[in-house]
Formats: structure tokens, sequence, C-alpha cells
């Protein structure tokens, strides 16, 4: 007997996660089925993305063209916003790939509805882990990562007993300046920073990766994902991005997943889980080919987002909210022009030493935290406007 379809909410369909998720589906006819679509303002594509998959829930950030995807979906398609759509009864999984604290409501809202949420979003779980984690287990709902390397150690995870781990390994490719002289970092402009070596993601985790704080949250959401303390995770360079991470066992073996820098494979492990499918969409490894793999500690003089992630992760409270509200406005001055590359951590150094910080706090102390670090990495970017020639 045929298994019926998997019902699915993409919410951020038009990112790159959401993108490649739908190609996913795209190549699998007959095993999901897309129930409901959120994108972003790039209205177009979810327009083709509404005709192409015919969901029976929409939304965009602009209303007006409420209409306009209406009508490339069908007069039966309904709008509802992603609170919303993450909780219908009619789904089985939800992906949640919006970026920034956006994904924070929804991804509550499908928990507490019981819902299997593929998160894609690293903001979710760093500035709100304690509560997002909590919810989870309250209402039976389910986290399925979908980054490389949480996916890579839920993978390595797969029939082991959670007692036995001893350290997490995140791998990390070095990002877009890894070769880059570090006195030239001063210079380095939006453009060059947004071309990733190895992977093809969204502009704020590409810059974020070249700063390294991608890797600083990976660390945080690994902690709240997988219940290891930040002092049993370790980060280690990996240039040709294939060990996407590896798990230690208190026995010392080491398990590791290994696949091409391609998303896909994770996307479609977190929505087919515990199935694992022939996809074409997928790459295939091959080590001949790939000949050697290298490895090394990073260098937290170079990447000192880095060392402020893992510091806020092992302080807890509402430090993580901090780190990362005050990142995702830095990365929008720096990409605007506004500051310089090397501005972006001395922002988020700023916001986390001036902070006041709440040891133990609720949902309401999370969003006060983000909500006063936005106001104080704003005001602290403006006298660091860069020069015209650095923009």
């Amino acid at each position: 007997m045929t298994a019926p379809p998997r019902r699915v909410a993409i919410l951020g369909s038009t990112g790159s996660i959401g993108r490649q998720a739908l190609d996913v589906i795209r190549r699998l006819p007959g095993r999901f089925r897309v129930v409901a679509l959120a994108g972003g303002s790039n209205h177009t594509l979810l327009e083709d993305q509404a005709r192409e998959f015919k969901p029976d829930f929409i939304w965009c950030q602009d209303g007006a063209r409420h209409m306009a995807l209406k009508a490339a979906a069908g007069p039966k398609t309904r709008w509802a916003p992603m609170d919303e759509m993450a909780a219908l009864p009619d789904l089985d999984v939800v992906l949640v790939a919006t970026a920034g604290s956006a994904g924070l409501a929804p991804t509550l809202a499908a928990l507490r509805a019981g819902k299997a949420v593929a998160l894609a979003n690293k903001e979710v779980l760093v500035m709100a882990g304690q509560v997002v984690t909590a919810v989870a287990e309250r209402h039976d709902g389910e986290l399925r990562p979908v980054d490389s390397e949480h996916s890579a150690i839920w993978q390595c995870l797969w029939g082991e007993d959670l007692a036995t781990v001893e350290k997490l390994v995140l791998t990390a490719s070095g990002g877009a300046f890894r070769d880059v002289p570090a006195r030239d970092l001063e210079r380095v402009t939006p453009r060059q920073a947004l071309r990733h070596p190895t992977w093809e993601m969204g502009r704020k985790i590409t810059i974020d990766s070249a700063t390294l704080m991608n890797k600083g949250f990976e660390a945080i959401e690994a902690r709240w994902l997988f219940g290891v303390p930040m002092a049993n995770i370790e980060v280690l360079m990996h240039r040709e991005s294939i060990v996407h991470s590896m798990v230690e066992f208190a026995d010392g073996s080491v398990k590791a997943q290994l696949g091409e820098p391609d998303m896909r494979l994770p996307i479609q492990c977190a929505l087919a889980y515990p199935d694992r499918i022939a996809c074409d969409a997928v790459p295939r490894l091959s080590l001949a080919r790939t000949k050697s793999l290298t490895f090394g500690a990073p260098d937290f003089a170079r990447y000192p987002c880095l060392r402020l992630a893992l510091e806020a992760g092992a302080k807890g409270g509402t430090y993580p909210a901090v780190l990362a509200a005050a990142d995702e406005v830095a990365v929008e001055r720096f990409v605007g022009g506004s500051i310089g590359f090397a501005d972006i951590a001395k922002v988020v150094d700023a916001a986390l030493s001036a902070h006041d910080a709440n040891a133990d706090p609720d949902l309401d102390g999370i969003l006060a935290a983000d909500a006063w670090a936005r106001d104080f990495a704003l005001a602290r970017s403006a006298p660091l406007a860069a020069p015209a020639g650095r923009r």
C-alpha cells in the first residue's frame, strides 16, 4: 500500500533553502504535497511557485499581492500569516527557512501544535533555545535540523545512546576571506563577502560565514538540539566542506557524515525522516576525486565573531539573543555600505559588553533583549559609517 504524501509548509520559499526544498519535492513526485507557501519580497518567484505547487495557503510580506497570488495558486487558496500556517492541522512537516528572528513565532506555533519542524533558521535556537526546546518537549513537537552541520550530527546519532556522546565537532570552510591576509580584511566589500567558496546560501548567512559568526551560532544551536554542553562542542576548520560534522563517543570512536556541499541532502533528510530516499537532486560524493581532506584549529584573532559567539553561548541567558540581534543589524549595515567588514565584530562586542543580562529569561525577556540589542547596534554602528571608498 502506497503511503500518502507528506504534507509540507515551506516558510521562506523564495530564499535559498526554500528554493532547494521545492526542488527536492519537485524531483520526488508523490512523496510530498505542498500545503502552504510563505515568501518574502520576491513576489514574481512566489507567484511562479504558487502556480506550480497549488498550495492551500499562501502569504508574503506585501498584503497587496494577495489577489495576484491567489490567481496564480487557484481560487481555493487562502491567505494566512506564517504562525497560522505553521499550526495548520493538515500538516506533517513545517520547514522554517526564514531569516532572522522572524522565524521564532512560526516555530513556536508549529511546536505547540505538535508538528515536526525542519529548522533552517539559526537565530531561533540561538536567541531562544531554552524556550523553544521546552515548548517542543511540552507539546510533543519535534525539531529536525536542516543546517548541513547539524544534520550531519543528527545522522551520526541515529540509533546511538545520547548518554555516550562525549564531543560534537562542527566543521567550518572559512568563508569568502579564508585566504585573504588579515591586514586586508578592513577593506573588503559586501560584494566580495557574498562570494562563498563552496556553498550557495542566502545573503545573511553568507556574510556570517565570512566572519565565522555562523559557526558560533551553530555551536549554540547544537547545545540545544542535542543536549551537549558548550564546553563539549568544538569548531574545526575544514576548507573542502566534505566532512560536515563529527561526533566523538565515550569509547573514543568518532563518526562523521560526508557528502558534497549541497543543501538538498540535509533538506531531504529533514522532510523525509526516518526514510532515506534515492533522489537525483543530490550529487554523489567521490573521495577519489576529492583526494585529500584537511583540518585545523580556528584563528580567533582572525575570526573575532566566532570567539564572541562561543563566549555568549557559554554565558547563556539573554546573551545569545543580544548576539544574534546585534549581528543581524551589523550585517545589514555592512551590506548597505554603512560600516566596514571588521566593524561587524566591533558592534556585536560592544552590545554584549553593554548588555545587562537576564540569566533565566522567559520569552518576553528574550524579545526585550532582542529589541534592546537592535536599538543599541543601530546607534553604535552610526559613528562607524564607512568612508565612500570602502563601500
